[in-house]
């Protein structure tokens, strides 16, 4: 009886192990999902001329009670250069000037294929290490914690999760590598992404940061009416929702 015992309960570890060592072969590393990410972005990108859309930003302080909003048109050159247009703001003119449109030309400088490469998740730029296989939006994705190379503002330190189907972005949540501001004491964000047809779209950002004597600042981008500059683009009809091409 001592003896089944025993062989039993090695029966048991030694299958744990080799399930394990299953799951572990399944799982590619992070090196390899982030690879094929790119692999794929250029696909999906290869098939547009460049997009438009529209962009609602949202500050609120509500130790402050100060509120703000601004829409924006962006548009999109083949080679990623950004555009923006303001369409029209309303609220707290200091968040418009300090907050919004710095914004706004921080993405459009970082858009330049010059400076871009520099900010792109990729290994250049980032460690990579694989959490595991969650579930996002009904979807399965990998999530990968990222750490990045340099101390810069542009780039951030969190966690990204990645389609499993499609390898396209379709989380990032963390904060920047590097503190923009002696005022702000942190800031914290979560990006995510929905899929339309062939191709994935942002839905939302969302940053909260802790500013020095304001209090906590949410800012919110929703993204809207996104669709392919290109006419060959096979969604081009139908798409009438939220564009992302990684960023």
């Amino acid at each position: 009886m001592k003896t089944q015992f025993i062989f039993a309960a090695f029966s048991l570890v030694f299958t744990a192990s080799v399930l394990n060592a299953a799951n572990g072969d399944l799982l590619p590393s992070a090196d390899t999902v982030i690879v094929t990410m790119q692999q794929r972005d250029a696909q999906r990108r290869a098939l547009l001329d460049g997009y438009r859309g529209m962009r609602q930003y949202t500050l609120e302080n509500t130790r402050m009670q100060k509120h703000a909003e601004m829409h924006v048109r962006v548009e999109s050159d083949v080679d990623g250069t950004k555009h923006f247009e303001v369409v029209d703001e309303e609220g707290w003119k200091a968040a418009h000037k300090h907050v919004f449109r710095k914004m706004l030309d921080s993405e459009a400088e970082t858009s330049h294929p010059q400076i871009s490469p520099k900010t792109r998740i990729a290994s250049d730029n980032y460690e990579f290490h694989m959490v595991g296989i969650e579930p996002v939006q009904g979807r399965s994705a990998y999530a990968i914690d990222i750490t990045p190379r340099r101390h810069e503002e542009r780039l951030f330190q969190g966690r990204i999760w990645v389609d499993a189907e499609d390898y396209a972005l379709v989380r990032a949540e963390g904060k920047p590598a590097k503190t923009p501001s002696f005022w702000i004491r942190s800031v914290h964000f979560v990006h995510t992404y929905q899929k339309a047809g062939s191709f994935w779209f942002p839905a939302a950002t969302e940053s909260v940061s802790e500013v020095r004597i304001f209090g906590a600042t949410k800012v919110t981008i929703n993204y809207f009416d996104y669709s392919p500059k290109s006419q060959q683009a096979p969604e081009r009809a139908s798409v009438q929702s939220r564009l992302a091409l990684n960023q």
